[in-house]
């Protein structure tokens, strides 16, 4: 069991990135807490005395906690739900699909999309802790540094020079200096604003069959009948013609930066 839980840490690795490897958080710490921690995540890691079984057990159920926080804000989750959330209301359907079906279509693409950041992680981090050749602290800075990198190329310029401004920082020579205390909320705002673009391309199209289905029943005099009714019909064919789940399913894994 102990075994299995010391392989079972890399995995969490990213989970604890944000504040490991971040600059600012390191330049922020009292003389000696960063070999206190360092100490700390060796004793975990087998090279000292380990933490007992049942505390383990603890730590890491009270890091599965906001793994569901990681995957929102640090993935390509965000980008992919809120558009997919868009089509649907685009095409007139309140529940179909239902939201597990979304949630699970997100997940699942963003595993693809996600799919190169996570070999560098294995490769890089996971496969040398389990090997003994880097040290727990060091697998879970390298898991942080691919994570940051992907990041970095989702986020747009202007949403980063906000929050530096926010934060008081002047700038930064490179991308790899800036903290993820600027970096996170830099990208979430970059993803919910690309987002909300492909979803705004997304609607207009099915905003003209409505429109003119509203004029049509509007000349007939028809104006007791719901267009929404009569609308829907159509931009179902038009999505089921165009192939409209391949399209968008490719659109949203093409649209981020490799």
């Amino acid at each position: 069991m102990r075994n299995s839980l010391k392989y079972f840490w890399p995995v969490l690795a990213f989970l604890v990135s944000a504040f490991v490897a971040d600059p600012a958080f390191a330049q922020a710490e009292a003389p000696g807490a960063s070999e206190a921690l360092e100490r700390a995540l060796d004793d975990v890691s087998g090279d000292g005395q380990p933490l007992s079984t049942t505390l383990q057990i603890l730590i890491v159920m009270g890091l599965l906690t906001i793994l569901p926080s990681i995957v929102l804000m640090m993935t390509s989750f965000t980008r992919i739900i809120i558009v997919l959330s868009i089509l649907r209301h685009a095409l007139g359907l309140q529940q179909t699909p239902p939201n597990q079906v979304l949630i699970g279509l997100s997940l699942f693409l963003s595993l693809f999309v996600m799919a190169p950041s996570i070999e560098k992680i294995n490769e890089q981090a996971i496969t040398p802790y389990s090997a003994d050749e880097i040290t727990l602290t060091e697998a879970i800075e390298r898991s942080g540094t691919v994570m940051h990198g992907f990041m970095a190329k989702q986020t747009r310029q202007s949403d980063l020079r906000l929050f530096m401004d926010l934060a008081n920082e002047d700038g930064f020579e490179t991308m790899e200096e800036v903290p993820f205390s600027i970096m996170l909320p830099a990208f979430v705002t970059s993803e919910l604003k690309t987002a909300f673009q492909i979803g705004f391309m997304i609607f207009l199209p099915f905003l003209i069959i409505d429109l003119v289905v509203a004029a049509v029943l509007m000349a007939l005099g028809m104006m007791m009948l719901s267009p929404v009714i009569i609308s829907m019909p159509f931009k179902l064919l038009l999505f089921v013609l165009v192939d409209g789940w391949a399209l968008t399913m490719g659109s949203l894994a093409a649209s981020f930066a490799s």
